[in-house]
């Protein structure tokens, strides 16, 4: 069952879909394509009579008519999935696709790391699969500040790995403080998620000394109290702008096209009741009518 880690890698992935390939071209040397065009593939496809086939996530870079490279994306904690159904992946994603295949795993745990580091036979003669797999050994330890918020999808995973350095995670708080990354407010959440106990008691505790404006459960409770009661309704505003973005990321991570009314729906909606519903219902849905035929919506907004 996924995790709050696994879904928070996801979503990291999901929400910049260059990263897998600046990770597999500028941390550990892979040779793909020179193209900027980097877009996100459903992550369902079937090969009847077999089942379906779901990998985590597909990346394919170059133009839809004739794509260069794909990037399958699977987050593993543990050993529980065989191998060789990475191969199968790999193989059908290039019989769907035509073009070169590079599996990338991303392993928070050593041992994991290690077991799919190891050269991947499937069972058909002269296809045997090297997945890239990006360790705790892998993700960089970072204790600047400008080089966290330069790259702050890899500072919040060296959050996740090396947090327990305090250098790691003072600099991750100093740039969430400075950048104006539009998606920054998510990051401290991410980092939140995948860390382990002790890992956030310390970010608790450097960003509670401060002033930051953080957004962990712990954070959620304790910052902004003693803030004027005039400011309530911008508040009651921002937290239904951040519930649609939610829905939004969620609907984004399992690859349900968002048409443009739909989008102008949800972040309008500023009843919290309702957005949470969509929101729960956008874990299953697979359409948009999925998400709005079950989820009925309430009589009235509510604004605070």
């Amino acid at each position: 069952m996924p995790s709050p880690r696994h879904d928070a890698l996801i979503t990291l992935f999901t929400e910049r879909p260059d990263l897998a390939a600046e990770i597999l071209r500028d941390l550990m040397g892979v040779e793909l394509p020179d193209t900027p065009l980097v877009q996100l593939e459903k992550t369902t496809f079937n090969t009847h009579p077999s089942d379906d086939i779901e990998p985590d996530l597909i990346f394919v870079m170059g133009p839809p008519q004739t794509p260069a490279h794909a990037i399958i994306v699977e987050i593993q904690q543990d050993k529980s999935k065989a191998p060789r159904q990475l191969a199968r992946y790999a193989a059908a994603v290039w019989l769907m696709l035509g073009c070169d295949v590079t599996v990338l795993v991303v392993c928070p745990d050593r041992r994991t790391a290690a077991y799919y580091a190891q050269p991947i036979d499937s069972g058909l003669t002269g296809y045997r699969l090297q997945a890239r797999v990006l360790g705790p050994d892998d993700i960089p330890v970072i204790t600047d500040a400008q080089q966290a918020a330069t790259h702050l999808e890899l500072s919040t995973m060296s959050v996740m790995v090396h947090g327990r350095n305090r250098k790691v995670v003072e600099a991750f708080a100093t740039a969430l403080a400075d950048t104006r990354d539009e998606h920054a407010l998510y990051y401290h959440e991410y980092a939140y998620n995948m860390s382990t106990p002790d890992i956030r008691r310390l970010m608790e505790e450097i960003m509670t000394s401060t002033t930051w404006p953080v957004y962990s459960p712990f954070a959620k409770e304790h910052f902004g109290r003693g803030k004027a009661e005039g400011k309530a309704e911008g508040k009651a505003e921002g937290k239904a702008e951040e519930a649609a973005r939610m829905v939004l990321l969620v609907l984004a991570t399992r690859g349900v096209d968002v048409s443009d009314d739909a989008r102008t729906r949800i972040t309008a909606c500023t009843d919290l009741d309702q957005l949470e519903a969509w929101a729960a219902q956008a874990v299953t849905a697979r359409t948009l009518d999925d998400l709005f035929t079950e989820t009925a919506e309430q009589p009235h907004n509510r604004t605070a």
